[in-house]
């Protein structure tokens, strides 16, 4: 048997954070050399972080990435270890694995497949390498091996997919195995996205079984540059099987997940298949033999899977609603951390969304304080404590068209998480307004004549008075709006959208409304549910901007949220047309009228191309899958537009 400890080290970094990065990455070294490890995989630009945009093209990141890549190079003694970053070669910009073996730097291997889809721009910046090619860049007085390589151990040939080599139909992971890789590297930046490690999984360990090798894959961890939150959730498997998974959304900044595998095995599998063909001459180069020996394990090649508890694996957790909860609550407290902002500051309306937001904190808290510690976990923000009435601050700001029952509910749910309560009578500030508008254009405003002036004016005198009381507390203040009312537009600009971030924006309305209600009698695994949204559950949606008497419900002003969520997925992510989007609620059997229908789906386009610039100006937000609207990571659409007014038009026809 020839057995080799291998090791897939998952970091929360930050962009440009040098000492930072350096500490984790130095770490994680450290931790691998005390597990007897022999091979460690670092993630992707983990020494520069993977977010940093135009400043990868700036020359002092590239010069201080190298002088971090020769500080980390000093501390591998022993061992290999592959750590991202990105490299300059002849004038163009790549995305490169540093191969550093005990104490060395022994080559660079560069991204042969970009992601440029999505919320991904790499072709911005980087170029792709081409397959098969190997050539030499001068570094620190001497010549370097850089390209499409494998490095030889004694024996022990590694090669590498970086992220997005893996997700693409020829893989380079074939060639590596036809060329004698006994081990693949896969050092990832893979976002969270629902579901989505189900298919990472199959990646992992169908790229094991079909190439036979042993195969690790590293990634990120956390919120790291503000939109993208980073799964972790380190796998190794070998030849088809995994034998270790690591945590999955875990507030731990350092993560090493360690197997033990067997060489020999997976050559014996080679040997023994027929559809196995080596590569010969010229197919066959490409190998970089390094004088060092892989020390050899003596463990036994047992699997360890990260199955139960707070923060790891996601084997007991019970579908959407947990990812959801974990993501943002791992996203909220990454973003308070490295913002330094003191705790959360809300709007509480009584209705889903505020609710929402509060719960959220709430789980951030808890689920921090489960698996770090309270105190580590406050270190880490740099509080002293996590208690509720600190980390959030609730305030309710009532005019005359406010309800008791909103009143009751907001109140209710601020006491039912701990936080402070405050309450604003902001009724007389609207009035003002009125009164010197009025004045000044000299008549009366009427709901007849003015609705839209006199709704918005109720939320945006709501903004200045929360936005003092986060500026009083260094805190950060959460916007209230999700997708299904930025795909129309549904929200007061510098009112409910006023905030420094947008937890819900990525998140659709009829999918909140399910999550509140499973928050309020299940709850996330681990820790428990929150009854008081009882009180917010209850309720029908409504923004309260107009008079009591109108009876105004968010469903009324535009349509059951259902249908909307199901008209922007056809229209938006799916990209149908009007009439296409007629037909397609028609198959389905939606239970309306064709007239009420195209009502509502003419109500959609015109709602949606008029209100691009409002999506321009939503505070950050996370992104949790592909139905994202945010137009800086995701979803283009120009502010001035046709209207869809001939697609409307055969919409009218059919």
């Amino acid at each position: 048997m020839k057995q080799i400890k291998l090791a897939a080290a998952c970091l929360n970094q930050t962009p440009l954070d040098w000492e930072g990065n350096l500490a984790r990455i130095l770490s994680a070294i450290s931790q691998a050399r005390e597990a007897g490890v022999g091979v460690l995989c670092l993630p992707e630009l983990a020494v520069t972080g993977y977010g940093c945009d135009d400043a990868f093209l700036s020359p002092a990141v590239q010069k201080s990435a190298l002088e971090a890549l020769g500080d980390i190079a000093r501390e591998t003694g022993g061992m290999v270890v592959a750590v991202g970053l990105p490299l300059t070669f002849q004038n163009a910009l790549y995305d490169v694995v540093a191969v550093l073996a005990d104490g060395n730097l022994v080559g660079f291997v560069p991204k042969q497949h970009l992601a440029g889809d999505g919320i991904h721009y790499e072709p911005r910046w980087f170029h792709a390498w081409p397959s098969g090619v190997v050539e030499e860049i001068w570094i620190e007085d001497a010549w370097v091996p850089v390209g499409d390589l494998l490095f030889g151990f004694d024996g022990v040939r590694v090669g590498f997919e970086i992220c997005e080599d893996a997700w693409v139909a020829n893989r380079p992971g074939a060639s590596l195995a036809r060329r004698g890789a006994d081990i693949i590297l896969n050092p990832s930046a893979s976002h969270f996205s629902f579901h989505k490690q189900e298919t990472r999984q199959r990646i992992v360990s169908e790229g094991s079984r079909s190439f036979r090798v042993a195969y690790v894959y590293a990634n990120l961890l956390g919120n790291e540059a503000g939109r993208a939150i980073y799964d972790g959730g380190a796998m190794i498997a070998t030849g088809g099987d995994m034998v270790a998974r690591g945590a999955r959304l875990s507030f731990e900044e350092v993560l090493v997940t360690c197997a033990t595998v067997d060489l020999d095995r997976n050559r014996c599998s080679q040997n023994w298949a027929a559809s196995y063909h080596p590569a010969f001459g010229p197919e066959g180069g490409g190998v970089v033999e390094v004088e060092f020996s892989i020390r050899q394990s003596c463990e036994p090649s047992t699997p360890q899977l990260a199955e139960d508890g707070v923060g790891t694996w996601d084997a007991d957790w019970v579908g959407k609603e947990d990812e959801f909860t974990r993501a943002v609550a791992l996203g909220l407290f990454d973003y308070a951390r490295k913002s330094r902002s003191r705790g959360f500051v809300l709007s509480l309306s009584g209705g889903a969304d505020s609710a929402s937001c509060a719960a959220l904190v709430w789980a951030m808290v808890h689920l921090a304080k489960a698996e770090l510690g309270e105190k580590a976990a406050a270190d880490r923000l740099g509080l002293k404590s996590l208690a509720m009435p600190e980390m959030l601050t609730c305030v309710y700001q009532a005019t005359r068209n406010s309800s008791t029952v909103t009143r009751e509910a907001a109140k209710a749910v601020a006491e039912g998480v701990g936080a402070t309560f405050y309450e604003f009578d902001v009724d007389g500030i609207v009035e003002n307004y009125r009164a010197t508008v009025e004045n000044s254009i000299g008549r009366k405003l009427s709901w007849e004549m003015d609705d839209l002036a006199l709704q918005n004016i109720q939320a945006r005198v709501r903004s200045p008075g929360v936005w003092m009381l986060a500026n009083l507390q260094g805190a950060l203040l959460l916007a209230t709006s999700n997708r299904s009312e930025a795909s129309v537009g549904y929200a007061t600009m510098d009112g409910d959208t006023s905030g420094g971030l947008s937890p819900l924006v990525a998140i659709d309305k009829a999918f909140i409304r399910e999550w509140l209600v499973w928050m309020e009698k299940t709850g996330p695994t681990g820790i428990t549910a929150l009854p008081t949204l009882a009180a917010v559950n209850a309720q029908e949606p409504t923004a309260e901007l107009r008079p009591s008497e109108e009876g105004q419900t968010d469903e009324e002003d535009l349509m059951p949220y259902t249908l909307l969520e199901r008209i922007e997925q056809l229209a938006i992510h799916d990209r149908y047309a009007p009439v296409e989007v007629y037909r397609a609620l028609v198959a389905e059997e939606a239970p309306w009228s064709a007239n009420q229908l195209k009502l509502w789906i003419r109500r959609f386009f015109e709602l949606w191309s008029r209100n691009q610039w409002k999506r321009e100006r939503y505070a950050p937000s996370f992104h949790l899958d592909d139905r994202n609207l945010d137009p800086r990571t995701w979803c283009r659409f120009p502010i001035l537009n046709g209207g869809f007014r001939k697609e409307l038009k055969e919409l009218d026809q059919e």
